[in-house]
């Protein structure tokens, strides 16, 4: 049974952790960077460290962890070594179970959550590119290139003992088919498959939402599917797409709402009007078991799912 299964047996919704890169800019980071999260690896891992258990402290049931924009690649254009680049992304994994150990260690009432696990980032080779192509999904590759991309990343977070992959920010089918058929080199590991979205149908490469959750329906190691980094107002018809065409659990965990600009790497628009615990407790009524948020959203804000997640029966 996978990790996502043996939770949902025992409760209604997993609740999923918020941003990370944004919270590091909050306790003063500068991520403006290629590596953007991944750079705090090396300056400030401790800090990583805080923000995961902020987030569990807060009600999630699960640390992403701070191996999104991390390459083998990325780290030797650094300077680093491929071992050292190794080292940084497994240390992601490490941090984010030293976190949750010591938190669950120190959690009196066991029975009312499920002790959290650990996901294993896996961005799309357009946070590589660091030119915001993960929301566009226009890199010209093949399968086989992109299997051979991640394939040094996925071994080290796997060896590094994640209890599964959280495959984020996908923007292309291509891009999940590659990861899939990667994954079936690491049979006992499961992942939950997320894309960015353009509107309330399409995934970021223009493909219908309902397709790509067809075609994934049938993968044996994806436990969960859905969308991240996408408007909330997306959200609804988004979960109705998936929903067709799927029997697995649906993930959602949008943005605030704001626009990401990747040439000046900033923020731009109205937050969203709705708070995230309202919009989440809405999400889960249309279908969505694991909910959370991505860029721009807080431990404030996952405290508010917490508070009427865990009295939903």
């Amino acid at each position: 049974m996978n990790p996502i299964e043996r939770i949902l047996k025992d409760f209604p919704v997993i609740i999923l952790d918020g941003a990370l890169s944004t919270e590091l800019e909050r306790h003063g980071c500068n991520i403006d960077d290629p590596l953007w999260s991944a750079k705090i690896l090396m300056e400030n891992p401790g800090l990583i460290g805080k923000v995961h258990t902020d987030y569990f402290e807060a009600g999630a049931d699960c640390a992403i962890t701070s191996s999104y924009q991390a390459s083998i690649d990325g780290f030797v254009k650094q300077g680093l070594s491929e071992a050292q680049a190794t080292d940084l992304i497994q240390n992601s994994v490490r941090i984010a179970v030293r976190a949750r150990d010591a938190f669950w260690d120190t959690w009196q009432d066991k029975s009312a959550r499920p002790r959290p696990l650990v996901a294993a980032s896996v961005g799309p080779y357009g946070a590589y590119l660091a030119d915001g192509s993960e929301y566009r999904g226009d890199y010209r590759l093949t399968e086989r290139e992109l299997i051979e991309f991640h394939r040094p990343r996925v071994k080290a977070l796997v060896e590094a003992g994640a209890d599964l992959l959280a495959c984020e920010t996908i923007p292309s089918l291509l891009e999940a088919k590659a990861i899939v058929a990667l994954l079936q080199e690491f049979p006992k590991m499961c992942a939950w498959m997320s894309f960015s979205a353009k509107d309330g149908e399409r995934i970021s490469s223009g493909e219908r939402m309902d397709e790509c959750a067809e075609w994934l329906d049938k993968q044996r190691q994806i436990a969960a599917l859905g969308v991240n980094c996408t408007p909330p107002k997306y959200i609804p018809s988004l979960i109705h797409e998936i929903g067709k065409k799927t029997q697995k659990p649906i993930l959602v965990y949008p943005n605030s709402g704001e626009q990401y600009a990747a040439g000046t790497r900033t923020w731009h628009g109205a937050v969203s009007e709705e708070s995230l615990g309202c919009s989440a407790k809405a999400w889960y009524g249309q279908g969505a078991r694991l909910i959370g948020g991505c860029c721009r959203t807080t431990p404030d804000d996952i405290r508010s799912i917490f508070s009427w997640a865990r009295n939903t029966g």
